[in-house]
């Protein structure tokens, strides 16, 4: 494939950090980019693995960065999760290792969030930015000592800054891996589940949808999962050594997202 082929996408799946911004500043081209869409009649979703937050605060934050979204105009690995509790553990009670507004998106679907080790069915890690040593503790002893459902929103293992980077989901299950010997049933990105869901809800085919972002492993890999087109961005986490020693190619590598507004 090449940059021209980005014409024939209608429905564009971004991931957000490293992507369309770092940490908190925007990249220059993004407004621009996302109006060019919009004004050519086609749709764009924030795709996102990062479960720290609710979909209302990535409202709230795109709003400081000037970017105008709705609710409707996400899909992320926190909303992903609820979909897949629903039709595989309807009722349970989870133990949440994640924030508060991972909790609150669990409890909005339906869930009830307990910290009473005695009454928990399912396990559920998030990238906690509010972590505690006593959730690590909690989550290690329900795996060693009951045979629980243990989910994870995403494997990620570094979330990126404006100054570098950050352990994410993926680095905390390790942890945990070390004292238990236990893995999670993974839901966000790479699966398909994320961009599945996107063109179902929005009514695209695979023939008119990519996934756009910074890391082959998550992005990338949850694109090729779910049979659509993909593009590796290098404003980002991914380095041309981390792409040359990746078994997963993207079909288009770009410097940054901003190169697709010439073609869209």
């Amino acid at each position: 494939m090449n940059l021209n082929d980005v014409s024939k996408i209608n429905l564009f799946l971004f991931d957000m950090d490293g992507t369309l911004y770092l940490g908190d500043q925007l990249y220059p081209f993004t407004k621009e980019l996302l109006g060019t869409i919009r004004a050519n009649g086609k749709r764009y979703l924030f795709m996102t693995n990062n479960s720290s937050k609710s979909v209302l605060d990535y409202v709230k934050k795109l709003a400081k960065l000037g970017i105008e979204a709705t609710e409707e105009d996400f899909i992320t690995s926190s909303q992903a999760t609820a979909y897949y509790l629903k039709l595989n553990h309807a009722g349970a009670r989870l133990y949440v290792c994640g924030t508060n507004s991972l909790k609150e998106e669990l409890r909005k679907n339906g869930f009830v969030v307990t910290e009473n080790l005695d009454e928990v069915d399912v396990i559920v890690m998030g990238f906690d930015t509010e972590l505690t040593f006593k959730k690590l503790e909690d989550v290690s002893k329900l795996l060693l000592t009951r045979e629980l459902p243990y989910i994870a929103t995403n494997p990620d293992y570094v979330c990126p800054t404006e100054y570098g980077s950050v352990p994410d989901c993926g680095s905390v299950c390790d942890m945990i891996y070390n004292a238990t010997k236990k893995r999670p049933l993974v839901i966000g990105k790479p699966e398909a589940l994320m961009p599945q869901l996107a063109m179902q809800e929005h009514g695209y085919s695979k023939d008119e949808t990519a996934v756009i972002g910074d890391r082959v492993y998550t992005d990338i890999k949850s694109g090729l999962n779910a049979g659509i087109m993909t593009i590796l961005v290098m404003s980002g986490e991914t380095t041309q050594e981390i792409l040359d020693a990746s078994e997963d190619k993207p079909h288009l590598v770009l410097g940054d997202a901003g190169e697709m507004i010439p073609v869209i």
